[in-house]
C-alpha cells in the first residue's frame, strides 16, 4: 500500500480544491450528464462552487466500487484498518484550521463552532481505530452442556451513509469510522448543501492510505431516485441516514423492499429544564450552548426551556442578556458568534414559528426581527410566556431562538418535556443530584445532560427514542451497527 506524505495545510477557498468530480472507486469521475450543483455561500446568498450532480448510472457506480474493494477490506487485518483510521485522524488534525474554514464558508457557521466541529470530528476516527482491534466475540457452553456456543461478528457488507449539512464533516466521520473499523465499504452521500466538505475528506483519506473503493462520494440533486436505486441492489446492505424525521421514515419504507438494515438519527425537540435550586449561573451557562451550538441548527439543540416558578425571571433576563450580546455576522469572521442559517427557506420557517407564537400572546425580550442585507440571517432572539400550543414548541426551530415557558412542579416539568414524538435530547439543571437522575428516568430520551450544556462525545453512545431514530452511533456499540452476529454451534 502505498502512503503519502502530509502535505501543507491547503486553502479549500481556492476553487480548484474544490471536487474534481465525483470520488468512486479512487478517482475523480465526472457525471455523466454534465450537471453540476451549485453550493451557495449562506452569508452572502452567492454561489462559491459547483459539484457534479450524479444520477442512478454514478451512484450504481459507486456501488460497482464499494463492491470491488469489499472482499479485500474486509481480509484486511484489524490492526491494519486501525492504524489507517489513526493516519486519518492524523490528516484532519494536520488541516484542522483549513477544514474550519471550508466548514464557515458552505455552512455558514461561526468559525469558532467550526473549529470545535473539526476537532469532535477527528475524534471518531481516533476512536473507532481503537475500536477496530476490540471487535467483541464470545464463548461459552450452553445451559444443557450438549455443545459449545461460539458467537463471531462480521461485516454487515456495502453500506450506504446519508448525512446532512449541519455538521458536515462530524456526521459523516460519525459513520465512516465505524463502518471502516467494521471493514465495511462505504457510499457518502452529503448534503448538497455542504458537499465539498465530504470532498475534502475523502483526500485526506486517500492520503491516510484508505485503498481504492472503501469511501466513495456522491452529490446529486435527486436523493430520492438515487438512493431508492442503491437500497434496491442487493448488494447493499446497511443504511444509516441522519436528517429529518420525515426523510426517515420514507427511507425506512424503501429498506424494507429489500430488508437493509437501517441505523436512523432523526429530529429532536430536546426540553432544558431548570429548577428553583439549579445554580443559575450554571444553568445560563449550559444554555447559551445547548442552544446556539452551531447558531442553534442542531438535532440536540435545546428546544423548548421550561423553568420554575422561582428562578423563572432571573434565568429570562439572564439568557436574554447574554443572547443580545451575540455579534451575528459571517461565519468566517473570527469576531462572529452567531453565524446565518443555511438558507433563506430555514429564515423563513423560523420567522414563521416566531411570528405564530408572538400571534398566541408569546413575548419577545430580545430579538425577532429579521436584518436587512444579504445572508440569511436570523437574529439571536428569546421568547417568554409561550403558550404550550404555540407552533413552537412542537416543532424542531433548528435556530436561535429560545422559547421559555414556566413550570411549578415536577411532575409537570415530566409532563411538559414527553409532550412530543421525539426522544433525542433533553438537558436538566438542578443542585439535586437524587431528583435529576429522576426526572431523567422520567423523560422519554435517548440522552440525557445533566448541569451540562453538551453530551455528544465519540466514546458514548449517540441517539434518541420514539420518532428521533433507531440504533446508536459512537461509543463501543458504534461498531456493532456496522456487524451482523453469527452463531457457530460447536462441538468439542
Amino acid at each position: 500500500m502505498t502512503l503519502h506524505h502530509a502535505t501543507p495545510p491547503r486553502d479549500y477557498a481556492d476553487p480548484s480544491l474544490h471536487a474534481a468530480g465525483l470520488w468512486i472507486g479512487g478517482r475523480w469521475t465526472a457525471a455523466a450528464s454534465g450537471a453540476a450543483i451549485g453550493v451557495t455561500n449562506p452569508s452572502t446568498g452567492q454561489v462559491m462552487a459547483v459539484v457534479p450532480d450524479a444520477g442512478i448510472a454514478e451512484a450504481m457506480a459507486a456501488v460497482d466500487a464499494a463492491e470491488a474493494a469489499a472482499a479485500g477490506w474486509r481480509a484486511t487485518p484489524p490492526r491494519q484498518r486501525s492504524e489507517i483510521l489513526r493516519r486519518m485522524f492524523t490528516r484532519m488534525t494536520e488541516e484542522a484550521e483549513a477544514l474550519a474554514r471550508l466548514i464557515a464558508l458552505e455552512n455558514g457557521k461561526a468559525l469558532t463552532d467550526a473549529r470545535g466541529e473539526v476537532a469532535y470530528a477527528a475524534e471518531f476516527f481516533r476512536w473507532y481505530a481503537e475500536e477496530a482491534t476490540r471487535i467483541p466475540g464470545e464463548f461459552r457452553r450452553t445451559p444443557s452442556g450438549a455443545h459449545n456456543i461460539l458467537v463471531d461478528h462480521e461485516p454487515i457488507g456495502i453500506a450506504v451513509l446519508i448525512t446532512p449539512w449541519n455538521f458536515p464533516a462530524a456526521m459523516a466521520t460519525r459513520k465512516i469510522g465505524p463502518a471502516l473499523a467494521a471493514g465495511c465499504t462505504v457510499i457518502l452521500k452529503p448534503a448538497s448543501e455542504t458537499p465539498l466538505t465530504a470532498y475534502a475528506m475523502a483526500r485526506l483519506a486517500e492520503e491516510a492510505g484508505v485503498p481504492p473503493g472503501v469511501i466513495n462520494v456522491v452529490t446529486t440533486s435527486q436523493p430520492g431516485p438515487v438512493v431508492s436505486a442503491m437500497l434496491a441492489d442487493p448488494r447493499v446492505r446497511k443504511l444509516s441516514f441522519t436528517g429529518s424525521t420525515g426523510v426517515g421514515r420514507t427511507l425506512l419504507a424503501e429498506a424494507a423492499k429489500t430488508v437493509v438494515s437501517c441505523s436512523m438519527e432523526l429530529g429532536g425537540n430536546a426540553p432544558f429544564v431548570v429548577f428553583d435550586d439549579a445554580d443559575l449561573e450554571a444553568a445560563l451557562d449550559g444554555a447559551m450552548v445547548a442552544k446556539m451550538r452551531n447558531a442553534g441548527e442542531a438535532c440536540t439543540a435545546a428546544n423548548r426551556f421550561y423553568v420554575q416558578d422561582g428562578i423563572h425571571d432571573a434565568f429570562v433576563a439572564g439568557l436574554a442578556a447574554r443572547m443580545a450580546a451575540l455579534k451575528l455576522g459571517p461565519g468566517t469572521d473570527p469576531a462572529t458568534q452567531c453565524g446565518p442559517m443555511i438558507t433563506a427557506r430555514a429564515v423563513q420557517k423560523i420567522d414563521r414559528l416566531v411570528s405564530d407564537a408572538v400571534t398566541q400572546g408569546a413575548r419577545i425580550v430580545t430579538g425577532g426581527t429579521l436584518p436587512d442585507g444579504p445572508g440569511f440571517f436570523y437574529p439571536p432572539t428569546v421568547l417568554d410566556r409561550v403558550p404550550p400550543e404555540a407552533m413552537i414548541a412542537h416543532e424542531e426551530i433548528f435556530g436561535p431562538v429560545a422559547p421559555i415557558y414556566r413550570f411549578a412542579t415536577e411532575d409537570e416539568a415530566v409532563r411538559l418535556s414527553n409532550a412530543t414524538e421525539y426522544g433525542l435530547a433533553a438537558y436538566i439543571y438542578s443542585r439535586d443530584l437524587k431528583r435529576a437522575l429522576r426526572v431523567g428516568r422520567q423523560i422519554e430520551s435517548g440522552m440525557i445532560a445533566l448541569n451540562r450544556g453538551l453530551m455528544s462525545d465519540p466514546a458514548a453512545p449517540f441517539g434518541g427514542v420514539k420518532q428521533s431514530g433507531l440504533g446508536r452511533e459512537g461509543g463501543v456499540t458504534g461498531i456493532l451497527e456496522f456487524m451482523e452476529a453469527k452463531y457457530f454451534a460447536a462441538e468439542f
